[in-house]
């Protein structure tokens, strides 16, 4: 049995007359291990459909089962948890808070919990040194580069084990040297921790360096073609 399952989802907006109709019946499989890349024009739905995989958004219609769970028949504050437990998410933007440090930003979800164990803060310091930060453990975001703020949402993505890692556009906003040595460090750490990755990009490089490649086409998912 795949560890994701996302069968026929469907994605409506309203609007002053007929529906917006975004996705229509995508559906993916992944298992633990396994990567895909899911490429689109923009207003696609590529972005619908992995804030629905990262429930931060409900489908119309469609199921979504992750370790045999599916989150939307949870309540509010038992999917949260589930989120937090299960699911790493890095937007285009890193979202840290710029008050916190890079050990601080790192351990923010293991915060919702209450204060991280010992583990917990070696786990963040061991991801911290894995994304090449040691130095910068105590600076704050606007003391870093924009790939080094996005080395540390990755790192933050990763502090509580998650069964599946998504990345919206990790590297549309870093220049391609960056982007590259991003895209890389992604799929190498996601091969190391045995996670599932969902990556939503405009990047041929990166796309290409995936397992599949999946396109949105007419509201659903295709197979384009196989990476490496």
């Amino acid at each position: 049995m795949k560890d994701l399952i996302a069968e026929k989802i469907c994605k409506e907006f309203p609007t002053p007359t007929d529906p917006l109709v975004v996705l229509e019946g995508a559906s993916l499989t992944l298992s633990l291990g396994e990567n895909v890349a899911i490429v689109g024009p923009s207003g696609s739905g590529k972005s619908t459909f992995l804030h629905i995989l990262g429930t931060l958004d409900n489908p119309t219609s469609g199921t979504v089962t992750l370790g045999g769970q599916d989150p939307f028949e949870l309540s509010e504050p038992e999917l949260a948890r589930f989120r937090n437990e299960n699911i790493g998410i890095v937007f285009q933007d890193h979202h840290l808070l710029p008050q916190l440090t890079v050990l601080e930003n790192t351990l923010t979800p293991a915060l919702a919990q209450g204060s991280p164990s010992s583990s917990c803060i070696e786990r963040a310091r061991a991801l911290i040194e894995r994304v090449g930060l040691t130095d910068r453990v105590d600076h704050r975001p606007a003391e870093l580069s924009g790939g080094e703020r996005q080395r540390v949402a990755v790192a933050r993505a990763l502090i509580q084990h998650p069964k599946l890692l998504l990345a919206d556009e990790p590297t549309g906003s870093l220049d391609r040297s960056t982007a590259r040595e991003i895209g890389e460090l992604l799929i190498e750490i996601q091969r190391e921790e045995q996670t599932m990755l969902v990556v939503v990009t405009h990047s041929r490089e990166l796309s290409d360096s995936m397992s599949q490649v999946m396109e949105i086409d007419s509201g659903r998912l295709v197979q384009q073609t196989n990476g490496g």
